[in-house]
């Protein structure tokens, strides 16, 4: 296929994650003051976008709080810097199992499964422009821990977030999942058009190669908006990936912790890197308010705060 080269892209910065990453590098943010503050150095950077996970702040492990959630979120809607606010929605569908011969009960200390109601609270209340709904269930490299997503969960949520009128970022770690996400949208629980984020060589979905990378390009319908990211020392060149194929481009502290060998990196940093190589190639790194007119967005306040 020909090049379909994305010359007005936008960045999206993943902060923190809520992977266990928190003690492999000081640049990780725990405390609601830490993400937002690296959510604030990230858009002055060049992120348009600001994906945000919270984290306990004295053991750094993720969590759920919707206390936490709050403080981050009015710290970056009260900072000198605009950007699109994108909170997770992923948390609270996590099964750890027991061991193989013997799976149930499950193992309680790492199982955190919760309804729709309670996964989608922190975006009841805080109202980010954008929340994530992970379209499908999934092994990571865990031995026994399942991401669970089911049909009826996803559609749920996904409903809910369409009352809210947050838009849902839909990640798409399988070809399946994408296939689910148009279902979605089919059927009109999700709006059209819709916004994907590609999530590749996250182990076990979608493989860290271009083939399947363009498989599933190919799959997003055409009036959709994409974005891209993948791992490690793959995070840059899949922003010279996704930008040669059409579509935007995600950074940040959740993928990757490196900005060159033995360099650890900050969020900011890898959002200038993300950066330079958009404008190297040619393309041009919008802002916020661009990328609000791209995706059809709407600043907003939280629920009873003054417009």
């Amino acid at each position: 296929m020909p090049l379909a080269m994305n010359k007005d892209v936008f960045i999206t910065c993943a902060v923190t994650g809520s992977g266990a990453t928190q003690d492999r590098s000081p640049h990780v943010p725990r405390s609601p003051k830490q993400i937002a503050d690296n959510a604030i150095e990230a858009a002055k950077a060049g992120a348009a976008v600001v994906h945000c996970h919270v984290r306990d702040p004295e053991t750094g492990k993720p969590s759920r709080r919707l206390d936490l959630y709050r403080e981050v979120t009015d710290r970056i809607r009260d900072a000198d810097v605009d950007v699109v606010l994108n909170l997770t929605a992923g948390m609270g569908g996590d099964i750890v199992f027991g061991h193989t011969e013997a799976p149930f009960p499950v193992n309680t200390a790492g199982t955190d499964m919760a309804g729709a109601t309670e996964r989608m609270a922190h975006i009841a209340e805080c109202l980010p422009e954008i929340c994530t709904l992970d379209c499908g269930t999934m092994n990571f490299a865990e031995a026994d821990y399942v991401m669970t997503n089911t049909p009826g969960m996803l559609r749920a949520m996904g409903g809910m977030m369409t009352v809210l009128g947050v838009k849902p970022e839909i990640e798409a770690f399988d070809t399946g999942h994408l296939w689910f996400a148009k279902e979605l949208v089919r059927e009109g629980t999700l709006a059209r058009p819709a916004l994907v984020q590609l999530c590749m060589g996250v182990p076990w979905g979608a493989p860290n190669d271009l083939n399947t990378f363009m498989a599933m390009v190919n799959a997003v319908p055409d009036d959709w908006c994409w974005s891209a990211f993948s791992l490690g020392r793959d995070q840059m060149p899949y922003v010279a990936a996704a930008v040669l194929a059409g579509g935007n481009v995600r950074v940040g502290l959740e993928d990757n912790l490196w900005l060159g060998k033995g360099q650890l990196a900050t969020n900011a940093q890898l959002v200038e890197r993300a950066a330079t190589i958009i404008e190297n190639m040619g393309g041009r790194v919008i802002g916020p308010q661009e990328a609000r007119k791209k995706l059809g967005l709407m600043k907003r306040a939280p629920k009873g705060a003054a417009e």
